[in-house]
């Protein structure tokens, strides 16, 4: 989006003046889903869509936080402590950032921030990560310049989602967004943080991402549900094995599980973690066909192992794959809704957001988004205007 256009919405809401401009992508996460937990491999991207923050400095200690996207204004006051309120909504993710923040001797002043995301909403792209991650690094951006630790704001701004607004995930969407880089995916090994970079060249064909446009209710209850199902398994299997994660299993490890709900939990883990270090080095190769049928069998184990797609995921990858110029397919992020991708031959997109989008609507009777998009940077600075 040009600066001049976000200029403009945030004058609408708080006058004339200068103003900063920064911008927090959303994520895709390539193959390695529901593994960030078992300490697996993950292998997500950075999107170029994501979440614009338009601020100006205030000569006095209050934050005032507001979003294109939402009703309402939160206010921050640095000199008074800043707690979790459900009627805040939204802004409870940038104020637990700010109290955090503040907690690590920072330098936190008062500013006016307007938000503007193009993240289709509930879609599972990560907006919570965007706007924590924006939050965290405009607060830095001003202590230190370009001179912060990406990684250290991934790692912030996940104990705040873990503590601040007590939601349990793993780390992997706050560090897609803080540390994406264009043009390439990360390769994350979850129990270590070491990462790679890796060249996502898909060639001849692209990246299409389906919204289902089924509201992501990742229900609290059935996400500790799986991840009581893996901490029992690795219970099961440490029996026998000196493991500290359920990734670091191998699939003849399963037979020590004798409940066959908890052995297709742990088959999906182990399994989905080879197939993130196949996807790796097939891509490496340049082999795009290989590259997707790992996606195929990724979605295959989402649905009969982990039991997390659901009609409207399952619908919109069938309907993916019966057109031909799919090479293949598979639902993103958590499951129970949100969004799939799919490879698809280059010049055939249109042809195939239509094919799909039919046959999708007749089954569910919803009308599904597409986004054809590009792996894109990090958080960062766009500049005053």
């Amino acid at each position: 989006m040009e600066l001049t256009m976000l200029k403009d919405m945030f004058v609408k809401e708080y006058g004339e003046g200068e103003v900063e401009v920064y911008f927090s992508p959303g994520r895709v996460n390539l193959i390695g889903e529901h593994i960030d937990y078992n300490g697996g491999y993950v292998f997500p991207g950075a999107l170029t869509i994501g979440i614009y923050g338009m601020l100006r400095d205030r000569e006095d200690n209050i934050i005032r936080l507001k979003s294109k996207n939402a009703d309402g204004e939160v206010i921050v006051d640095l000199d008074k402590e800043i707690v979790y309120d459900e009627k805040d909504d939204w802004g409870n993710y940038p104020k637990g950032v700010i109290k955090k923040i503040k907690e690590l001797g920072y330098n936190v002043k008062g500013f006016d921030i307007l938000f503007y995301s193009n993240l289709p909403d509930g879609a599972g792209l990560s907006s919570s990560a965007a706007i924590e991650v924006l939050t965290a690094y405009i607060l830095l951006h001003k202590n230190k310049g370009e001179d912060v630790d990406r990684v250290e704001i991934a790692k912030l701004c996940q104990e705040v989602e873990n503590k601040f607004v007590g939601v349990n995930c793993g780390i992997m969407d706050q560090f897609a967004v803080a540390v994406g880089k264009e043009n390439s995916a990360i390769l994350l090994d979850c129990s270590t943080l070491y990462y790679e970079y890796v060249p996502f060249n898909l060639k001849d064909a692209s990246l299409v991402i389906m919204n289902t446009n089924k509201r992501r209710e990742l229900s609290e209850s059935k996400y500790n549900e799986r991840r009581a199902e893996c901490d029992k398994a690795l219970e099961i299997i440490k029996n026998y094995r000196q493991i500290e994660n359920l990734c670091q299993a191998e699939i003849s490890d399963l037979d020590y599980i004798e409940d066959e709900t908890i052995k297709k939990r742990a088959r999906h883990a182990v399994s989905e973690n080879i197939r993130v270090k196949d996807a790796v080095k097939v891509l490496r190769e340049g082999d795009i066909e290989a590259f997707s049928k790992l996606l195929i069998q990724s979605h295959n184990s989402l649905r009969d192992d982990y039991e997390v797609t659901g009609l409207h995921l399952d619908t919109i990858v069938e309907e993916a794959l019966k057109y031909d110029g799919c090479l293949g397919a598979r639902m993103t992020g958590a499951g129970f809704g949100g969004c799939a991708i799919a490879v698809v031959k280059e010049g055939k997109e249109d042809e195939f957001i239509k094919e799909v989008s039919k046959g999708y609507k007749e089954i569910t009777g919803i009308e599904a988004a597409f986004y054809v998009t590009k792996i894109g940077d990090g958080v960062k600075y766009l500049g005053r205007c």
